[in-house]
């Protein structure tokens, strides 16, 4: 090998420890260019990443599929290992599931007769996923440990901080909250501390976001949403999602952070800036998370909804099917705003029916039974809405958000079964509990139907009140009254 070479193949390798991945990508390119001069199983890893990073997605697959074979013509179990794991979760966000699965097959072939070490933890953390799926939570339990225990075991705080963030999805599908939560706290004490490298910092913010998400833990979404964005610094101007590669150098997971950043801004009513970055996040996603693309289209779309733009709103629900997102309760609520109540019904019902577990992602089902409950009173059905809301108060238990949601509900019922009294308790509780959340929307939608209540008792001042703080919300923010 010339020296040329050589010294490009250093330049690379020192470029991939300071994580400028740009200029690895450009170097290995470079260097791969020359067929007679082939780089090494982990030369090719390095290209892998670098592509990834660079926004060249398909030539990361290839340079792994490389890598892999490079490693088993070496002997090297351990690398095959590793780079047939990347293999499956890169496939996996491709949307090619059987590929995923084979190449999660061929990493546990590699890697389960050798001794512990480090590359064992990643197929560990798959296991887990996988067996809180199908309900097997003592095995989700087990895999997560065996990852903690061979994280701690490698000195990896990577692999320590993606083993706490596993453990903590699977207690939280127990149910343990608690435990889970004070798990979350200290991965992302390690993200915040700078201690990971740039690929597992996009990736535990991400998870963490998501497990917050669908754990209703509000505050925590704000906070860390925050701090996702600034390690994502500087905006950039993308592209459509899978349109192209990311511009060399750009962060490929400031599309996925800022789809969590929209669904915050929502809730704290900044609708005008949740809707821009939503198509801003829809522009930036790569190829291989159009889910977080999915995601943004349902949060826009929910604003466009509540905002009285019913076209805008069902153009944006039907780009989140397209991708493979069921855009519900939002469709549902749509379908009743345009006059359409039996396919309102339908589509929430369905949607409850084929959640498999509401424990894991206590926040979607908590707005479906939410939804359920409203299309249930407009159209006079009184006893889905108080079957609806009578779950959710059993699936809110102490957490603010859902608690909110549970008392909002419930007044809702109270007050269309002619119960004023319990419901002007049940909706006083509703609005503090948004109020204090910050949440303007939904506060001002109680606010409405304790006006009704107010009325019902024969305090009209006070109804008018009511009336006049939430028409001075909806019209700050542009929605349609209720």
């Amino acid at each position: 090998m010339s020296a040329p070479t050589t010294d490009r193949i250093a330049r690379a390798r020192s470029a991939a420890a300071r994580e400028s991945w740009a200029e690895a990508y450009g170097l290995l390119r470079a260097h791969d260019a020359h067929p007679s001069r082939a780089p090494t199983a982990g030369d090719l890893m390095i290209l892998a990443e670098a592509a990834w990073w660079s926004g060249h997605v398909d030539e990361s697959v290839a340079a792994r599929l490389r890598a892999h074979a490079a490693y088993v013509a070496g002997g090297d179990h351990r690398g095959a290992g590793l780079a047939a794991w990347w293999l499956s979760y890169e496939y996996e966000g491709l949307g090619r599931p059987a590929a995923a699965a084979g190449w999660l097959h061929r990493a546990h072939h590699h890697l389960d007769d050798e001794p512990p070490c480090p590359e064992q933890c990643l197929p560990a953390w798959t296991d887990a996923e996988q067996a809180t799926a199908g309900g097997d939570r003592a095995a989700a339990l087990a895999a997560t440990r065996r990852m903690t225990r061979l994280a701690l075991r490698s000195g990896s705080p990577d692999l320590l901080a993606l083993s706490r963030q596993a453990e903590a999805s699977v207690l939280l599908a127990h149910g343990r909250r608690a435990e889970a939560l004070a798990l979350l706290d200290e991965a992302m004490r390690a993200v915040a501390a700078g201690e990971l490298t740039g690929l597992f910092t996009g990736l535990l913010y991400d998870l963490v976001l998501t497990r917050c998400g669908e754990a209703a833990e509000f505050g925590r979404s704000v906070e860390w949403t925050n701090a996702a964005m600034e390690w994502c610094a500087p905006p950039w101007t993308g592209r459509p999602a899978g349109t192209g590669p990311v511009p060399s150098g750009e962060n490929p997971f400031r599309g996925v952070c800022r789809a969590h950043r929209v669904q915050v801004l929502d809730l704290l009513g900044a609708w005008a800036l949740a809707e821009a970055e939503a198509r801003q996040a829809c522009r930036e996603v790569p190829v291989d998370r159009l889910d977080a693309a999915a995601a943004a289209y349902c949060a826009a779309g929910d604003v466009q909804r509540r905002q009285g733009r019913l076209e805008q709103a069902a153009v944006s629900y039907a780009h989140a099917h397209e991708l493979g997102r069921i855009p519900q309760p939002g469709l549902a609520l749509l379908r009743l705003a345009q006059g359409r109540a039996e396919a309102a019904v339908a589509g929430v019902e369905l949607a409850l029916a084929c959640q498999s577990d509401p424990r894991h992602d206590l926040l979607g089902r908590a707005r479906l039974l939410s939804a359920r409950t409203e299309v249930a009173l407009a159209v006079h059905d009184a006893p889905g809405a108080a079957g609806a809301a009578a779950e959710l108060e059993v699936l809110a238990g102490d957490v603010p958000l859902l608690r909110a949601m549970a008392d909002s509900a419930r007044g809702a019922v109270a007050l269309a079964e002619a119960r004023p009294r319990p419901a002007l308790r049940l909706l006083r509780r509703a609005l503090a509990g948004w109020l204090e959340l910050r949440v303007p929307y939904e506060a001002a939608r109680v606010r409405t139907l304790l006006a009704a209540a107010r009325r019902a008792v024969g305090d009209e001042a006070t109804a008018r009140r009511e009336l006049a703080a939430a028409r001075a919300v909806f019209e700050r923010l542009g929605a349609v009254p209720v």
